[in-house]
């Protein structure tokens, strides 16, 4: 009989999106070098901030003045491609592998399994969006749904995902809404109709993140290893350079 794969856990994690983005870069380095193996994380933003994908050139200027309970913003770049997310009572959660075939999207269906088999063993049964027309022209990346988004019943956009591939390795990591803040999300993406997310579960992030845990030790048949990081590479991730944005 075959021993399960090992995968790392680590423990959430709240800090500033320079800082998360810079873990997720480095954990993805470290893996494609063999130095660490498949990783699981979840994360909150602290302050809120907005994260603009890789290639995403133009944004509005006044996003960098944003003060929101009496925070500024922060405008961060990720790793991964795709349109801005406003990070602010959402979940993020970070998967790093190898070994996964098939085109972009049929490798976000085989990460995205365990969301949707996590949430469904919370009551919230969730599905694959479809693109949109002006999907291109949206800045708002959950203006939208595409095939590696994922919907509410209602098809309210719930999961957004962004991917970073490099060669085998596989960074993707994603924006859970849980409790954003309809009036920021106006200011941000102006007067949009804001998709009512309708999840009236009072669940703590700690019942959510045991549930994805769960979920995922079924989906990718591997054995979970909580791990914090160590001083030694909180000092790696440090010494990165931030993507400017």
């Amino acid at each position: 009989m075959h021993s399960k794969q090992v995968w790392r856990l680590i423990p959430l994690l709240e800090a500033a999106g320079n800082l998360q983005m810079a873990i997720d870069r480095w954990l993805l380095e470290q893996h494609q070098l063999g130095k660490q193996p498949p990783t699981l994380r979840f994360y909150t933003w602290s302050p809120p901030a907005i994260s603009l994908g890789y290639h995403q050139r133009q944004y509005p200027e006044y996003w960098q003045n944003i003060i929101w309970q009496g925070q500024k913003l922060d405008v961060v770049r990720r790793p991964s491609g795709g349109r801005a997310v406003l990070h602010q009572g959402d979940l993020t959660y970070a998967v790093v592998t190898s070994g996964l075939n098939g085109n972009r999207f049929q490798v976000y269906e085989k990460i995205c399994e365990f969301l949707i088999e996590g949430w469904r063993s919370l009551g919230v049964k969730l599905s694959y969006g479809t693109t949109g027309r002006g999907y291109i022209h949206n800045p708002n990346c959950f203006g939208t749904s595409t095939g590696a988004d994922l919907v509410l019943s209602n098809g309210a956009k719930f999961i957004g995902s962004a991917q970073m591939r490099r060669s085998g390795t596989i960074l993707q990591h994603g924006s859970i809404r849980l409790q954003p803040d309809t009036e920021l999300f106006a200011r941000v993406f102006g007067a949009e109709s804001f998709p009512n997310l309708q999840l009236a579960q009072n669940l703590s992030v700690e019942e959510i993140i045991t549930a994805l845990v769960i979920a995922a030790s079924n989906c990718f048949a591997m054995q979970i290893e909580m791990q914090p990081l160590s001083q030694s590479e909180w000092d790696e991730i440090l010494a990165q350079p931030i993507l400017e944005c």
